[in-house]
């Protein structure tokens, strides 16, 4: 499998947590320049922006966990060459998941649903770290 194939998703992925940044940096100073927050309120923690903002927010910060074991797996499975169509498309579902995630958390935020995109997500992962591991233990 050529390198741009197997780290098409990782851009990908890598996109989808900029896009949540700059949404995040908008809300934030559209929120404060609106006077819903102070610089006293937040200047302490998340739990005091508006909902709205903090909604987008954790969809960002949400990038920072999954998502790492996603990109250290895609690392070894490259350096290792294991990384054939069946991880591929494993990381096109696992990417799909998150940015259905992000959307939900950053829109709706209907738990129910968020939580099943997280499921989804979490299982695809764990799948591949698994087969990953098979392979290269039982090689």
């Amino acid at each position: 499998m050529s390198p741009k194939a197997v780290l098409a998703p990782v851009f990908v992925q890598v996109l989808l947590t900029f896009c949540l940044l700059l949404w995040t940096g908008r809300a934030r100073f559209a929120a404060a320049r609106a006077g819903a927050v102070t610089l006293k309120d937040i200047s302490l923690g998340e739990r005091n922006w508006p909902a709205p903002v903090q909604q987008v927010s954790n969809a960002f910060a949400n990038q920072f966990e999954l998502p790492v074991l996603f990109y250290i797996l895609t690392g070894l499975a490259l350096a290792t060459r294991q990384a054939d169509d069946l991880f591929v498309g494993l990381a096109w579902l696992f990417v799909l998941t998150r940015i259905v995630h992000a959307g939900i958390y950053a829109t709706g935020n209907v738990v129910i649903r968020r939580f099943q995109a997280f499921l989804a997500g979490a299982i695809i992962l764990m799948a591949m770290w698994l087969i990953f591991a098979m392979r290269i233990l039982l090689a």
